[in-house]
């Protein structure tokens, strides 16, 4: 059974910086984009940073410049560095996986982790 793990989020002030984590564990396969949401309260899950199998990262416009998706393939590790943290990223944040394997469709999500930022 695939699972995504996050951890690392938490409390934070204005300013400050919280790097996330996200193991994946249970897949026969390698997979390709990996990718960070967030969804605040009474808000749409919205993408904020996606990196591909080679290693190049995309970013939602609110994040650019201020956080960095890395992944690390030999620990099948996932993690978004979050600097200059504002109150408006106050979310929960999902790890996901999406792609295509063997012609099949697949898509996986992390149970969230809280980052609060407190201004």
């Amino acid at each position: 059974q695939v699972q995504l793990a996050e951890s690392g989020g938490g409390l934070v002030q204005a300013g400050g910086s919280l790097r996330l984590s996200c193991v994946s564990s249970g897949s026969k396969f390698r997979f390709g984009s990996m990718n960070w949401y967030r969804q605040a309260p009474g808000k749409q899950r919205e993408l904020v940073a996606a990196i591909s199998e080679g290693g190049t990262g995309i970013y939602g416009d609110s994040v650019k410049g201020r956080f960095t998706i890395s992944r690390d393939s030999v620990k099948n590790t996932v993690y978004l560095q979050m600097d200059s943290l504002k109150p408006e990223d106050t979310a929960v944040y999902y790890c996901n996986a999406a792609g295509v394997y063997a012609k099949h469709p697949y898509e996986y999500w992390g149970q969230g982790t809280q980052v609060t930022v407190s201004s």
